[in-house]
């Protein structure tokens, strides 16, 4: 007895060309890309979304005849699905630029620990303000956003339809960017250090029996935690700025890719 489910080998041909779009985005995009998530959950969810978009999303694929032509398009897919993710990881990162440049600044650069989540080296304030800006991401529904990038995606760029030409503005003037983002989330740091540094250097000239050096690096810590608290109150507005660039970016991308 045989059962005719209606599915055909290029049905499944076109499930494992949006999965992989969907897996490879999955791999590098921020709050996804956590190593603390286990792979079947982030395998199951990449499964379940591709399910849902070949039966939502009307989805048109090139002729293909032979196996190499189907491999380049598998590849299209993958590099497709890791450049938006990319995108919006460049913009979560520059909280680890910001952080690193702040732990230099009150004297905590050697501090560094082990981030389980990325499984790279960072700063103490960098992780401080990573974990931060992930709740914020949960909270202002910015996965929604991703995801809902990702699903549109197929509508705008059809598979096989990658075209990388029109990428190369868009990360120049993201790396231009990411700099000026960095210093700006950063820069109420920058000018409480250069004001005590300014003093402490007033203080030298005017007696200098005191060892500034050794005051210096513990007045340096005490103050940089202290204004460090006293910007609790605008980390909403910082995640913020961090997400409208997110946005920005995650759809020059995709609009670079058309």
């Amino acid at each position: 007895m045989t059962f005719d489910t209606g599915i055909t080998v290029q049905d499944i041909e076109t499930f494992l060309m949006i999965l992989i779009r969907i897996a490879s985005f999955m791999t590098i995009a921020p709050f996804f890309n956590t190593s603390s998530a286990p792979m079947r959950i982030k395998l199951g969810l990449s499964v379940f979304l591709a399910m849902l978009v070949q039966g939502a999303v009307s989805i048109e694929v090139p002729e293909y005849h032979t196996i190499g032509q189907y491999s380049l398009l598998i590849i299209q897919e993958s590099v497709a699905g890791l450049l938006i993710g990319l995108s919006a990881y460049l913009c979560s990162s520059t909280i680890f630029f910001a952080g690193r440049m702040i732990d230099m600044e009150i004297g905590m650069s050697m501090a560094s620990m082990f981030d389980a989540t990325t499984r790279t080296q960072v700063s103490v304030s960098g992780n401080l303000y990573n974990y931060l800006l992930l709740l914020f991401f949960v909270i202002s529904d910015m996965h929604h956003f991703l995801l809902g990038a990702l699903v549109d995606s197929f509508q705008v760029i059809p598979i096989g339809g990658v075209n990388l030409s029109g990428l190369y503005g868009t990360m120049i003037g993201f790396f231009a960017d990411y700099f000026s983002i960095g210093l700006r989330i950063m820069l109420p740091i920058f000018a409480v250090t250069l004001i005590m540094n300014v003093v402490l250097a007033l203080l030298a000239k005017v007696s200098p029996q005191m060892n500034m050096f050794a005051i210096g690096i513990q007045l340096k810590v005490l103050v940089g935690l202290g204004v460090l608290f006293l910007l609790a109150g605008s980390l909403p507005t910082m995640t913020e700025f961090v997400f409208d660039r997110m946005r920005f970016m995650v759809s020059q991308t995709i609009k670079g890719m058309m």
